[in-house]
């Protein structure tokens, strides 16, 4: 304990004598993001922009840390060996808390069902002919989590490199809390993912370099992924070429929780101002008409489940809404260190 006080304490003395605030010292395993302004939301040439994406607007930041990769398995192994930390897919669920999330009236679940797991994704095993039910390739699957994040037979062994995945909102938070850190705001997520870009993508325009770019899904969603990128699933992370910021898989891989709470008018209560907004931490509570009951928080980075006919979530700008207090196989997080 001594020793991580120490080290932070000379770390502080030294971001105390930077003589410029863009420059700072290096920090293992992140990478200093300098304050700046851009436009947040969705390039005017976006064609799979959506309309939560939109209108896009000007934000300033302030300088922030943020990791270069996707916090791995071997990483979360290490927070939970050191605190006994137990997971969200990993405890009993509680009828009483869950039905406040349901329409009145919801009858209780067999308690053979009411079993602590995740979201687990399976292909399909033809074409769908539409896309709109989810529930034909996502199942709760009882003993999903991040050990073994397909359920019951799978396991991350060998896999110490690759992004943990089933994580629920609190997992992330306690994982920052224990490592002195938070989850970055929306608006540091898409302003380090553009690495000073302003693109449709964190690489540029070109979509031709998506397989070499990016973990996503190659062929027909959700029944065919050709593998043209390596993978079927999560791959180690740094397996692609970093932004200009220096970080990696922010297109692709994982999806990441932000801070904020997710609502699809929020970017146009922001577009009204005149002045681009400081360092905005999102909307003041959660408010999705699709998903009145459960509240949601921002996701960005989109996944190895991404692909054109369905979301093109490996762009910049996209974002998804998930809840806080269940998980899934295609959602992590990254940690940043802001700097006051």
């Amino acid at each position: 304990m001594k020793y991580s006080f120490l080290f932070w304490a000379l770390i502080a003395l030294c971001l105390s004598c930077q003589n410029s605030k863009q420059n700072r010292p290096p920090l293992p395993g992140m990478s200093w993001v300098p304050g700046g302004e851009f436009t947040q939301g969705a390039s005017s040439n976006d064609p799979m922009a959506m309309g939560h994406e939109k209108p896009a607007h000007k934000v300033t930041v302030r300088g922030f840390y943020i990791d270069v990769r996707e916090v791995t398995n071997a990483q979360f192994a290490n927070f939970v060996k050191a605190t006994s930390y137990v997971t969200v897919a990993e405890r009993p669920i509680n009828w009483e808390e869950m039905k406040k999330q349901l329409p009145a009236g919801t009858p209780k679940p067999a308690d053979s069902i009411l079993m602590p797991g995740g979201l687990t994704f399976k292909a399909a095993p033809q074409k769908l002919p539409n896309l709109y039910d989810f529930s034909q390739w996502w199942s709760w699957t009882i003993g999903a989590n991040w050990r073994q994040p397909q359920g019951p037979g799978s396991d991350i062994v060998g896999k110490e490199n690759h992004p943990v995945v089933q994580i629920a909102y609190p997992d992330a938070l306690a994982y920052c809390e224990w490592a002195g850190r938070s989850l970055p705001t929306e608006a540091q997520w898409e302003y380090a993912a553009r690495g000073g870009l302003e693109s449709i993508y964190s690489w540029g325009e070109d979509l031709t370099l998506l397989k070499d770019r990016a973990n996503s899904w190659e062929g027909s969603f959700p029944d065919t992924n050709l593998q043209t990128d390596g993978y079927i699933n999560t791959a180690p992370t740094a397996s692609y070429p970093p932004n200009n910021f220096g970080l990696y898989d922010m297109s692709g891989n994982v999806w990441e929780w932000t801070q904020d709470w997710y609502d699809p008018r929020y970017y146009k209560a922001l577009a009204a101002q005149t002045q681009p907004i400081q360092d905005p931490k999102g909307a003041v509570k959660a408010n999705n008409p699709n998903n009145p009951y459960a509240p949601e928080k921002v996701i960005r980075g989109g996944s190895f489940l991404c692909n054109a006919a369905y979301c093109a979530s490996y762009r910049v700008s996209a974002r998804m809404a998930s809840v806080t207090d269940s998980s899934s196989e295609h959602i992590g997080f990254r940690t940043v260190l802001n700097i006051e």
